[in-house]
């Protein structure tokens, strides 16, 4: 009886603690925006946003194919469905209010988690602290031989050259600590006739705003055309080379 009480204390802990993380974010839901190539006329999103969107969804992908025998859920996923069909457990056990939150990886075979943050100390705070709740919220609810713990040795690398000979964007990822995974984006200058090895090596600069005006929507349709193995998207005549070929 005293155990049960002691778990009950401490799942409505957590879910008073997860209602201020929740409110939290949707207090930070509207920064300010500017419009986006290739979209509706009307439509806007954040620049920071829009390229962790590309960010994200890209280091997720990778991860699958890094892993392509585990049971891998991205951020569309939630938590709720993550502890059913990764049979960790019984998910009735997991508090209402945290049931519909999203890690941005989980891998239940492996049995680790990620989140993806902007390489900077305010991101790894905010990894550090949002994969610890996660991790809080799946192991009150998983079997006591299935619990998860942050991942560590994720890293990777990839760019994009735009116009054979263009500018080239780079996007790198660490894991500095377990279930915290660090991205930046980087740009280097055009120089002809050079391969695009020979420009991955010049001095990495922080990514010009203008560039991500120009080409933000082409980049992130390249990715995931990459990685999906489909049709390069109209307009692109660049290449992407992806963590396989960085190494």
């Amino acid at each position: 009886m005293k155990e049960r009480g002691s778990r009950t204390r401490s799942t409505l802990g957590l879910a008073g603690f997860l209602l201020v993380f929740v409110a939290t974010l949707g207090a930070q839901a509207e920064p300010p925006s500017s419009k986006l190539p290739g979209r509706k006329p009307d439509a806007k999103e954040p620049w920071g946003a829009f390229l962790g969107k590309a960010a994200h969804e890209a280091i997720g992908i990778d991860y699958r194919v890094q892993h392509p025998t585990n049971a891998v859920f991205l951020d569309t996923v939630n938590l709720y469905t993550i502890v059913g069909k990764g049979e960790l457990g019984d998910p009735e056990r997991l508090p209402k209010l945290v049931r519909l939150l999203r890690p941005d990886i989980t891998d239940t075979r492996a049995l680790v988690l990620f989140e993806i943050k902007p390489d900077n100390e305010e991101g790894r705070q905010e990894g550090r602290e949002q994969a610890g709740r996660y991790l809080a919220a799946l192991n009150e609810a998983v079997e006591p031989d299935k619990k998860l713990a942050g991942g560590t040795g994720f890293e990777g690398s990839l760019f994009l050259e735009f116009e054979n000979g263009g500018a080239l964007w780079q996007l790198s990822w660490r894991t500095p600590e377990p279930g915290v995974t660090l991205y930046r984006w980087s740009y280097r200058r055009k120089k002809p006739h050079a391969s695009w090895k020979e420009r991955a090596a010049q001095k990495a600069e922080e990514l010009p705003r203008e560039e991500v005006e120009q080409r933000g929507e082409l980049a992130e349709q390249a990715i995931r055309g990459a990685y999906g193995g489909g049709k390069r998207p109209k307009g692109f005549q660049g290449q992407v080379y992806l963590p396989v070929d960085c190494r």
